[in-house]
């Protein structure tokens, strides 16, 4: 695993895409692909804060990637941005661009970003964003209904997820009546249900223990392995961004230059006996 900085390259002509990869001409391009990303929150009539300041970023398709950082350092707010929640800023500085799987996005509506997010994204949270009124097979079978899938075909494919993440028998209960380690699971499973091209994991073990924590970068990069989806999971811990392919770092709103590589960390043992099993 490498510390690096991560720079954007220019997109070109036509593009083919793949489940896993898209080519332009004899090239394989990153998966998302982002330059001049910048990002101003205004708390006030006088009051802003420049969150993004200009990144440049490139994720490949089927990398597990850290963005890590401080508090304040920008780096949720750059998630955000590749995972079309927001968009960037247009204004004051060079016109930002913004790709996923080849396609331009900056320029897309709503309904659109909407569309691509329920279809090819997935999505997992640091504090679960589980609805408390529904099952657990019902909170996965939300995905399904976003992406336009509903009835029986929706009720198998949760169950399967819900299966994939060692959950099946808790499929009836509430977030309620679930651990935090198993709310976590649930919305893992949610993330994958429509088996999404890009997983992106907003401190999904910030409230987790060491175990448990251990339990969902197994998970994580057992889908990474086996179903080839790219992750970037945003954290602030160095041991769960050691965990990952590469690590990208950032303060003040920009990505820091590349620094002496992440020392590697043990496997995990709770995540050695997953993948063992897998």
């Amino acid at each position: 695993m490498t510390d690096v900085t991560v720079t954007a390259t220019a997109t070109t002509q036509t593009t083919a895409t793949t489940r896993g990869s898209t080519t332009t001409g004899d090239r394989t391009m990153p998966l998302l692909e982002g330059r001049n990303l910048r990002k101003t929150y205004r708390l006030g009539r006088t009051n802003t804060v420049n969150a993004l300041r200009g990144v440049d970023v490139a994720i490949e398709a089927g990398e597990m990637v850290a963005i890590i950082g401080p508090s304040g350092s920008g780096k949720s707010t750059l998630m955000h941005l590749l995972g079309l929640l927001h968009g960037p800023d247009l204004n004051h500085g060079p016109r930002p661009e913004l790709s996923f799987a080849g396609q331009p996005m900056v320029d897309l509506g709503e309904g659109e970003r909407t569309r691509i997010r329920a279809r090819e994204m997935g999505f997992v949270f640091q504090d679960f964003n589980l609805v408390p009124t529904l099952t657990a097979l019902e909170n996965v079978g939300l995905a399904c209904d976003y992406a336009g899938v509903r009835g029986e075909p929706a009720r198998q494919a949760a169950l399967a997820a819900l299966a994939l993440v060692g959950l099946e028998e808790r499929a009836g209960h509430r977030p309620a009546e679930l651990s935090g380690g198993e709310q976590q699971r649930v919305a893992l499973a949610r993330s994958l249900v429509n088996r999404p091209r890009l997983i992106l994991a907003d401190e999904p073990t910030g409230n987790l223990d060491s175990e448990r924590s251990a339990e969902i970068l197994a998970l994580l990069r057992r889908s990474n392995l086996a179903e080839g989806q790219t992750i970037v999971l945003v954290t602030h811990d160095a041991e769960v961004a050691a965990a990952c392919d590469r690590v990208i770092r950032m303060r003040d709103g920009r990505i820091q230059p590349a620094a002496s590589p992440v020392p590697a960390a043990e496997t995990l043992v709770a995540g050695d006996r997953l993948l063992a099993t897998a």
